[in-house]
């Protein structure tokens, strides 16, 4: 599969079909960006989402009714994190958590686990009209740091920055 762009008429379907399952998920990476700052920035190859396993059975079900249902193999996948799309041009980037008992949320093995907050999944934005719980301004930009910067996080950071006053991290001045 090629390289393509997924419109935000494209992103706010996939993300409407979801909320129309009931499925609370929360919108990461670029589009959190571009949801919390209220317009488009840049294009985006994918859809990233943060969806506690528990729904992932609804998740599932909203994406085959509309096609999203083959695995795309990308370097990393891991039980926790993989990549859906529909053979053509829509792909999501699945990021699945468990709440804990002490209320925080786990992303990742048991060996290795990501720790957060449910206030890191607070943010409130909008994509093609549509109102989306996104990653917080905060937690956008730690996950946008900590790997080899492509030049869509370069970007995504700047926006991030410019928009909320926070300072630019080590390595993005």
């Amino acid at each position: 599969m090629t390289e393509y762009a997924m419109p935000a008429e494209t992103a706010r379907a996939l993300i409407a079909e979801l909320q129309a399952y009931g499925v609370n998920a929360c919108v990461g990476g670029g589009w959190a960006v571009d949801a919390l700052v209220g317009r488009q920035t840049r294009r985006h190859s994918d859809l990233d989402l943060w969806v506690e396993a528990v729904e992932f059975e609804g998740l599932v079900a909203a994406f085959v009714d509309h096609g999203v249902d083959r695995l795309y193999p990308w370097p990393g996948d891991r039980p926790w994190n993989f990549v859906l799309h529909d053979g053509d041009s829509r792909r999501v980037d699945l990021h699945l958590y468990e709440t804990l008992s002490d209320g925080r949320f786990q992303y990742g093995s048991v060996n290795a686990p990501f720790l957060f907050a449910e206030e890191d999944l607070s943010g409130e934005g909008e994509i093609a009209g549509l109102s989306v719980r996104c990653e917080r301004a905060e937690f956008a930009l730690q996950n946008h740091t900590g790997y080899q910067q492509r030049e869509v996080d370069r970007h995504d950071v700047a926006v991030l920055c410019e928009h909320f006053g926070l300072q630019l991290p080590e390595g993005f001045r």
